[in-house]
């Protein structure tokens, strides 16, 4: 009972929707309305700017690291934390306080990556950021860092297998939900950060 309660308190919090909420407060209207039309920072950065993104991406993250940090203090496994924190990418990417339309979850599930598995989202984190540099497309480094950090764990094997299973299964979601990127990049008209 205790875990099923943990889960759904993970996706309560998960559907708060932080970009939503400071958008409205700076009354710019539905960030889902704006811009790209999602619901997270990268959109944030473009309808607001710096200061609001990054708020956004902290208080994103934040969203991930807590259900992950309250299984693990509550003694349940790696994998059942995990799950906790799927449960709050879960409730981003379709929140029931907004219709269940919301964003791609890519904070949420780079705060889950980074209490399971520090080492390898921030080795992904690194190569991120130079990808990003470099080509100036954050969809790319989102990617990027959802095939990465999943694959570092295995190889390091920082976490049970079985956990490290279930990080990729929430790669797998992350990518799919930039399916509509992917399409883009590969046909060379996806936007890029700052323009």
């Amino acid at each position: 009972m205790q875990i099923v309660l943990l889960f759904i308190g993970a996706y309560l919090l998960g559907s708060i929707s932080f970009s939503y909420m400071i958008t409205k407060g700076m009354k710019k209207g539905d960030i889902r309305k704006l811009g790209s039309g999602n619901a997270g920072a990268t959109n944030t950065l473009r309808v607001i700017g710096v200061g609001p993104a990054i708020c956004v991406l902290l208080l994103d993250g934040l969203k991930g690291m807590i259900p992950v940090w309250a299984a693990l203090a509550m003694q349940y496994n790696m994998t059942a934390a995990i799950a906790a924190g799927a449960m709050s990418i879960i409730g981003h990417n379709w929140p029931v306080y907004y219709g269940f339309k919301g964003g791609k979850g890519v904070a949420t599930t780079i705060g889950v990556f980074v209490v399971a598995s520090f080492i390898p989202a921030l080795i992904a984190g690194f190569f991120v950021i130079l990808i990003i540099a470099a080509t100036r497309f954050v969809s790319l480094g989102s990617i990027v860092f959802m095939i990465l950090t999943p694959v570092l764990m295995f190889i390091l094997k920082t976490i049970p297998t079985e956990a490290a299973l279930f990080a990729s299964l929430i790669g797998v979601l992350s990518i799919w939900r930039h399916r509509t990127n992917i399409s883009r990049l590969l046909k060379g008209n996806e936007r890029k950060i700052g323009h």
